[in-house]
């Protein structure tokens, strides 16, 4: 009974609910690539010669090999690579250095001692390492 209240636990963790959400949307959005790259971009790039792809094959002693489906999936590949890259990495890495340059640095807390070189608290009188006097920072 308690592994079954385990096995509950893990699969109502958010974490999983989400991951299990992302692979239902990758998928659809995959079909719906190969269905664009099956119907629009192979026919616009069949304009130079045959229009279907998928019946691309030869046959070697009874075996076929339909190198035109895989054409037809490397195409619809790289349009999902692209998509992802244009419309999320690009914007996201964008997004990330405007973050970046809005966050101002913190004021300085300490400073470098004129004797040693070391750090020192700003409002320090003596350096602890060297013990030479030093005049406090403003």
């Amino acid at each position: 009974m308690k592994l079954l209240q385990d096995f509950k636990a893990f699969i109502m963790r958010g974490n999983v609910i989400d991951l299990a959400i992302a692979v239902v949307i990758g998928a659809a959005f995959g079909a719906v690539v190969a269905a664009l790259v099956k119907d629009l971009i192979t026919p616009i790039i069949g304009i130079i010669g045959k229009k279907d792809f998928s019946a691309f094959a030869f046959t070697i002693r009874g075996s076929r090999f339909a190198y035109g489906d895989f054409f037809n999936a490397l195409i619809a590949f790289l349009v999902v690579a692209a998509a992802v890259f244009f419309l999320i990495v690009v914007p996201l890495n964008a997004f990330i250095a405007r973050q970046k340059r809005s966050i101002k640095p913190a004021d300085p807390t300490t400073r470098k001692c004129p004797e040693c070189l070391s750090e020192i608290p700003l409002a320090a009188k003596r350096c602890a390492h060297c013990a030479s006097v030093v005049t406090p920072a403003a």
